[in-house]
């Protein structure tokens, strides 16, 4: 895969919610080597930790890693506030965080119903509105948020998850056309069949599972986190200045 370079994200902070692994992962570390000053957010301080070290091993600017338990909107915004202080204001934000535990519709409690919404969205909502200021600052900024291709092929015991991320789609929309005369982008991934190594683990542990998944795909090629973020940076980047109020499918065409 080209690794592509844009020279407008170096030394620009940029927020990565989740970004200890997987996807998120892939987010810090794509924004790190194109000389971004991350700031990363997530609950698995051993991971956070971990990654902020091995990136700064390989040369390019260390995350600054807070950690952080995103169902906590009061967490949240204090740790937005610490690396707001220690990064300057925020040129980009990745809300990446998510959980797509899977429950069985007909007992699903009004606890684990609020838990969903708030682990896929709540906290997305927030992230911004506590970032956006930064960004008028600036005179311009990119927000990401991440949705999901559940919500709308119907994934199977993801009725919380898919609303969510669904609800996730509704909020880009409606929060470009606030933000927009500020010069502030905002714009959703929808990923496909992205198989991390908790994917592998907890849902696609029989590889005819992952196969069938393919081949559904036009371009047949497995979906890895680097694809995700390769169309982060450009919709950070300011060669995607005038494209907001849309949601990115990376599915490799499936159908």
């Amino acid at each position: 895969m080209t690794d592509t370079r844009y020279p407008c994200l170096a030394g620009r902070a940029v927020i990565v919610t989740g970004g200890a692994s997987g996807i998120g992962e892939a987010f810090v570390r794509a924004f790190a080597s194109n000389g971004a000053r991350v700031g990363l957010l997530d609950l698995d301080a051993a991971a956070g930790t971990a990654l902020a070290e091995d990136v700064a091993a390989s040369g390019a600017p260390r995350p600054d890693f807070v950690a952080c338990d995103l169902l906590d909107i009061a967490a949240l915004k204090a740790a937005l506030d610490l690396l707001h202080a220690r990064l300057g204001d925020a040129a980009v934000l990745v809300n990446n965080a998510a959980n797509d535990r899977r429950q069985d519709f007909l007992e699903v409690t009004e606890a684990e119903f609020d838990w969903s919404l708030g682990v896929n969205f709540k906290h997305q909502y927030f992230a911004a509105q506590a970032v956006v200021p930064q960004m008028r600052a600036l005179g311009f900024g990119s927000i990401i948020n991440m949705s999901s291709v559940a919500w709308m092929g119907g994934g199977p015991s993801m009725q919380a998850y898919s609303a969510a991320k669904a609800a996730v789609v509704g909020f880009t929309n409606s929060l470009a056309r606030d933000v927009g005369k500020w010069r502030i982008r905002v714009n959703a991934i929808a990923p496909g069949m992205v198989i991390t190594p908790r994917q592998r683990a907890l849902w696609f542990q029989d590889e005819t599972q992952i196969a069938a998944g393919r081949a559904r795909q036009s371009v047949p090629d497995a979906i890895e986190p680097a694809d995700i973020a390769a169309l982060g940076l450009f919709l950070a980047a300011d060669d995607s200045r005038l494209i907001t109020k849309q949601c990115f499918q990376v599915n490799g065409g499936s159908r």
